[in-house]
């Protein structure tokens, strides 16, 4: 818990970030900042198919939109933090010269993504009014 308080703190202080280590090949530095913006497209991607559901599927039952709706949001604002946090993590582990950390954020991400598309399946079969 220490840690990922002393990570949250240095999402807002990149110098301090670089105080730490020696500095890696540029190369693996710009790869870890594109890794970041791919997550974050994603994530405003999650956020975009929320509102999709909210405000285009207005037949839907209530429950079901909402629920649906905020499972992708949250989807989108976990992934936006876990973005963040990732590409500190990996900044730090490579100017320390050790093994990149591993996540299981990616399999929980496609676990909640695979478990709204079935939902989305199963109302587009059964129907809207149902």
């Amino acid at each position: 818990m220490i840690d990922f308080v002393r990570n949250v703190r240095l999402w807002f202080a990149p110098a301090e970030v670089r105080n730490d280590g020696e500095t890696p090949d540029y190369r693996f530095s710009l790869a870890n900042e594109r890794t970041f913006l791919a997550w974050l497209r994603t994530a405003l991607a999650l956020i975009g198919g929320g509102f999709a559901v909210d405000q285009f599927l207005p037949d839907l039952p209530w429950g079901w939109r909402v629920g649906l709706a905020l499972a992708l949001l949250a989807a989108g604002a976990l992934c936006a933090l876990r973005a963040v946090n990732h590409w500190v993590r990996c900044e730090r582990a490579m100017r320390r010269g050790e093994d990149l950390p591993v996540s299981r954020f990616p399999a929980l991400l496609g676990v909640v993504v695979a478990g709204v598309a079935v939902v989305m399946v199963v109302v587009v079969l059964v129907g809207w009014e149902a």
